[in-house]
């Protein structure tokens, strides 16, 4: 008898406890299964601006935060009701313009690191990297001044992780454990964002086909959700309905995600009303989450019969 009391009131305690450290610290009650629209603007966001709007998730730079954890906070509790507030960060490649990156180091001197591969085709100022080399993990993950501790450190909710398509590109140049190297980089990304701040949310963008790859090891259990672009429009060209079999087949693995209680986030590239309107329809029949923007990611976006409740 006296061990059963014991044991209830250990699992009170426990409870109580639980309840006192959600009060105490709210990042602990992040709900990620509350999200029912978001937005995405990597460039020129406005935290009093995109404050007013009514979306549970903003997706942003970390520049937004400016300097200050505050203007973070205040975001996240703001006029237009309480949000989730997500930071961008690519990981399959190096961007020239971040505070990582040494002026001094030139492809064309045998300055560049030893992680640096070649400039991305399209994005002038991105340089693909071999994202399971020792160096670039220091920055992104295991360094002094890791920038997925300066994420945390600002009082974000959650990383978006771009080109983990890297794991493709390598793989397609004949690198066998590209993706298995890329699904353990997510991983440890994710364990080690959640020791700091507790159900700290990791998205990816695109890379639905990882969440397949390795579904039996526990990847879709460790993501958070994924964000997937030109779904339905804006593949090979904005304004434009990306390729009917091409999307059967994405639409396939990310019912699966959806299965798995996983959130399903779409960002599609077009400006005409129409399409915006079969967009959003064609999203929400099947449990995504639908946005549409411009390619540059940059404006605020409010599509009249999608507002955010």
């Amino acid at each position: 008898m006296r061990r059963k009391m014991l044991w209830l009131l250990v699992v009170l305690f426990c409870a109580a406890w639980s309840s006192y450290a959600q009060e105490a610290d709210p990042l602990l009650a992040r709900d990620w299964s509350l999200v029912n629209d978001y937005i995405i603007q990597l460039q020129r966001g406005n935290v009093e601006r995109l404050g007013a709007t009514a979306f549970d998730l903003i997706i942003s730079d970390i520049a937004i935060a400016g300097s200050s954890r505050e203007r973070i906070e205040a975001l996240r509790q703001s006029a237009g009701g309480s949000k989730l507030i997500v930071a961008y960060m690519s990981i399959g490649q190096a961007a020239r313009f971040q505070y990582y990156w040494k002026p001094e180091w030139r492809r064309e001197d045998g300055t560049w690191p030893e992680w640096a591969v070649e400039f991305d085709a399209t994005w002038a100022n991105d340089v693909w990297v071999q994202y399971w080399h020792p160096g670039w993990q220091d920055i992104i993950l295991t360094g002094p001044d890791a920038y997925i501790d300066r994420i945390i450190d600002q009082g974000f909710d959650g990383v978006l992780l771009d080109r983990v398509d890297a794991a493709w590109y390598f793989e397609s140049q004949g690198r066998e454990s590209a993706y298995q190297e890329m699904a353990d980089f997510v991983t440890a990304i994710a364990n080690h964002a959640r020791e700091r701040s507790p159900n700290f949310g990791i998205f990816t963008i695109n890379g639905e086909d990882i969440g397949m790859r390795f579904r039996d090891e526990g990847y879709l259990e460790t993501v958070t959700g994924v964000l997937v672009e030109d779904l339905y429009y804006g593949y090979p060209t904005d304004n434009v309905a990306s390729p009917a079999d091409w999307t059967a087949e994405r639409e396939a693995m990310l019912d699966e995600w959806v299965a798995a209680d996983r959130l399903v986030l779409t960002v599609d590239y077009t400006r005409f009303d129409d399409q915006i309107d079969d967009a959003y329809a064609r999203s929400a029949a099947r449990g995504y989450i639908p946005y549409v923007s411009s390619r540059s990611l940059s404006r605020l976006f409010i599509h009249e019969g999608h507002e955010p409740d």
